[in-house]
């Protein structure tokens, strides 16, 4: 059983430590998964606070089939999702364009890790959702799929052309793909 199904159920049976130590483990790869979506820190950290909010509030049990990393993804999608939602209904009332902090100042302390973020940045959400999802937080096949609602043969061709097309943008940045 994964640590994270483990202090969830500590927690919903009452230890509220557990939930302490389910923040420490997975709240910084949720501020770089959620700032995927919405491309601001300060929401990215928002969305995860309001992630174990929900787990809080709600505090249900999950399908045995899954694993509360997974569960946990889901809930800050959708989290994201409302953050774009309501983003895209403020948008005709205001005109102010949030200057976003830059990747390299959040997320990546190496020198290689800026480069990889960067020409990330440059590919389609879809495919670095999947990129990140699979590569950065140690996702399975199958666990992308409840995240993401697909079903395998669509999440392995989305990850092909994610990689492909991110070599594509490494090359003619002039980073060796085999470096990274």
């Amino acid at each position: 059983m994964e640590t994270g199904t483990k202090l969830y159920s500590l927690f919903l049976s009452g230890k509220t430590d557990a939930l302490e130590e389910l923040v420490r483990l997975y709240s910084d790869d949720l501020v770089r998964f959620a700032f995927l979506f919405v491309g601001n820190a300060a929401e990215a950290e928002d969305v995860m606070a309001d992630t174990f909010a929900a787990l809080l509030v709600k505090r249900r049990e999950f399908r045995e089939d899954a694993t509360f990393k997974t569960y946990l993804y889901k809930i800050a999608r959708n989290k994201a999702m409302d953050v774009l939602r309501a983003r895209k209904r403020r948008a005709p009332l205001t005109e102010t364009g949030d200057p976003h902090p830059s990747a390299e100042e959040l997320l990546l302390r190496s020198e290689r890790e800026k480069q990889l973020f960067s020409a990330m940045e440059k590919l389609a959400p879809q495919y670095r959702e999947i990129l990140q999802l699979t590569y950065l937080d140690g996702f399975s096949v199958k666990q992308c799929c409840k995240v993401l609602k697909k079903k395998e043969k669509q999440i392995y061709n989305l990850l092909a052309r994610a990689k492909l097309t991110l070599k594509e943008i490494l090359c003619k940045d002039g980073i060796s793909y085999e470096d990274l």
